[in-house]
């Protein structure tokens, strides 16, 4: 009896021992796997260039892995301007299908605030459709967790509508990935045709146009600069054609770090907003989504500027960074041409404050864009022969 119960005693810690190992490798395994796994659920957006004292809120999506490469303040919300009326466009259809037609004024309407941010459109949509109940129905449609209407007191200022980086990528799969063919391509088709000039005077070529070569889709946004400006240019530009949209991971195959806790909280309503959201690359491959509050006095060329550096400085899989370098502006009427020269057609203005972006290879690099300036055969400023290289 002794031996036996002594050799039960050592096979009883003989497997103690065993299972105590493989605890220690488990653990050891877990370890080692979860910088990795964490690298991946938050990517790093060390390199994206924040101007000082300007508030972010970032995420960019890649469609053909089903993951994020940036991600920053994702989930914090920001009024969304013109953002908004991505949804507003949405709700108006909603009921339409399959055809989605409009009547030709209605159509022409829902064109104008979507490719050149008619803020005269959006107010008629909003008053008949039912102010922030639209915001309501596309909430629990597109399953946005930080989006709410606007805030108590201001029930017609569509443009405070709480909108974080995370709901508008999520937003945009919802048109890509799930809608109605014909319904995406309402939308979608219309971004593509963005103008150059808001119908308020603004320049809508900063962000993603400014940064990226075709193709690219866009849905702008700025509050905080005045009532207008004086761009001029509302013509809609020709849209590259790309594929129809193909099958990509489910919208609920990832999500921008932790989701917020019920509706978005307060959100400032005071300082200078310039956001830029939409497509980048082939199949509208990448979604990019940059909210950003300036300080107060910020001017909208400066503003401008600061937000097409952060958008350049974000991993963007499918895009392709345009050529060129930076150009300070003197004063507040420096012309973009279509041409090289002073006798091609005039497309807009910058405002004071703006560096350009310039594909011109032959500039004197030493001298700054003035209105009336020429260098190397070029027109100052930032003009290049085949499009309009200041964005």
């Amino acid at each position: 009896m002794h031996t036996t119960m002594g050799g039960g005693f050592a096979r009883a810690v003989g497997r103690l021992v065993l299972a105590a190992a493989l605890l220690a490798m488990a653990a050891a395994t877990a370890r080692a796997a979860a910088p990795q796994a964490a690298a991946q659920a938050t990517p790093q957006t060390a390199s994206a260039e924040i101007p000082p004292g300007v508030s972010a809120g970032i995420a960019v999506y890649d469609r053909h892995t089903g993951t994020f490469t940036e991600q920053h303040n994702a989930h914090a919300p920001f009024r969304a301007a013109s953002v908004v009326k991505v949804l507003i466009a949405l709700d108006h259809l909603w009921n339409r299908g399959p055809a989605y037609s409009l009547p030709a004024d209605d159509r022409s309407r829902l064109d104008s605030m979507l490719r050149a941010s008619n803020d005269t459109a959006a107010g008629h949509y909003w008053t008949q459709n039912g102010g922030s109940s639209i915001i309501d129905r596309m909430s629990s449609r597109l399953g946005l967790v930080d989006t709410a209407g606007p805030p108590p007191g201001y029930p017609g200022h569509w443009g405070y509508t709480a909108l974080s980086a995370a709901d508008t990528v999520q937003m945009y799969r919802w048109v890509l990935e799930r809608a109605p063919a014909t319904l995406r391509d309402i939308v979608m088709g219309n971004l593509r045709a963005s103008t150059r000039c808001g119908t308020d005077g603004f320049d809508q070529r900063f962000g993603i146009p400014a940064s990226f070569e075709r193709p690219w889709a866009v849905k702008q946004g700025w509050s905080g600069f005045g009532p207008e400006s004086d761009c001029t240019n509302t013509t809609a530009t020709t849209a590259r054609a790309t594929s129809p949209a193909t099958a990509m991971p489910s919208p609920g195959a990832a999500t921008a770090g932790k989701p917020a806790t019920g509706r978005a909280a307060a959100i400032d309503l005071s300082r200078p907003a310039l956001h830029s959201t939409g497509t980048v690359g082939t199949d509208d491959r990448s979604i990019v989504a940059a909210f950003t509050l300036h300080p107060q006095g910020t001017s909208f060329g400066a503003a401008y500027t600061g937000t097409d550096r952060l958008v350049r400085s974000l991993d963007v899989p499918g895009a392709q960074p345009r050529a060129g370098a930076w150009f300070g502006t003197w004063g507040s009427q420096v012309q973009v041409r279509t041409g090289t020269t002073t006798a091609s057609t005039a497309l807009t203005t910058l405002p004071a404050g703006r560096k350009c972006w310039s594909a011109a290879r032959n500039r004197d690099r030493r001298s700054p864009c003035r209105p009336t300036r020429t260098t190397g055969g070029r027109t100052c400023p930032c003009t290049t022969a085949t499009s309009p290289a200041s964005t």
